[in-house]
């Protein structure tokens, strides 16, 4: 048995890369990435059911009361702003990642929704909502009944 690790060198490219890449951020302060108006993007998700978009966005340390929200025209927009903490003489940062400044994120749902049924909860820095599609594009449930002369007949309805 040999204990010999084999030599990739990718691996040490990568690395190197990943190195520089560091660097490069720090020298330029970037701490999260920028749309190309200057405004920091929100990261989020975005799932679906039968009923319902859900969409989740991370913003710990903004109150629910500072995010402006807002749906227009199957469009979902949320802004708000990570705001710097104060300095102060006696604290001298060793590493400074959290992200600051404002943020707007606009995503538009692929089917019609109902914007005056929509839920939204702040719980732990976690914003959820709760869009509704509209009753025309939600799924439908077709039964089939078979009659009695062997003819098969369709009926259709909203699925509950």
């Amino acid at each position: 048995m040999s204990n010999m690790i084999r030599w990739n060198p990718f691996r040490e490219m990568m690395s190197l890369r990943n190195e520089i890449d560091r660097l490069f951020d720090q020298s330029l302060n970037v701490d999260w990435p920028l749309d190309e108006r200057g405004l920091q993007e929100l990261a989020l998700d975005l799932s679906e059911t039968d009923d319902a978009y859900v969409v989740k966005a991370s913003v710990p340390g903004i109150a629910a009361d500072e995010l402006d929200i807002s749906l227009t025209d199957n469009v979902l927009a949320i802004k708000g702003e990570f705001k710097r903490e104060e300095a102060t003489e006696n604290k001298r940062y060793h590493l400074r990642e959290r992200r600051y400044g404002t943020f707007e994120r606009s995503v538009r749902f692929p089917m019609q929704v109902q914007a005056d049924q929509v839920e939204a909860a702040y719980d732990a820095g976690v914003l959820t909502l709760t869009v509704p599609k509209a009753e025309e594009v939600r799924p439908r449930r077709i039964a089939i009944k078979v009659g009695g002369n062997g003819q098969k007949v369709i009926e259709g309805n909203t699925a509950s």
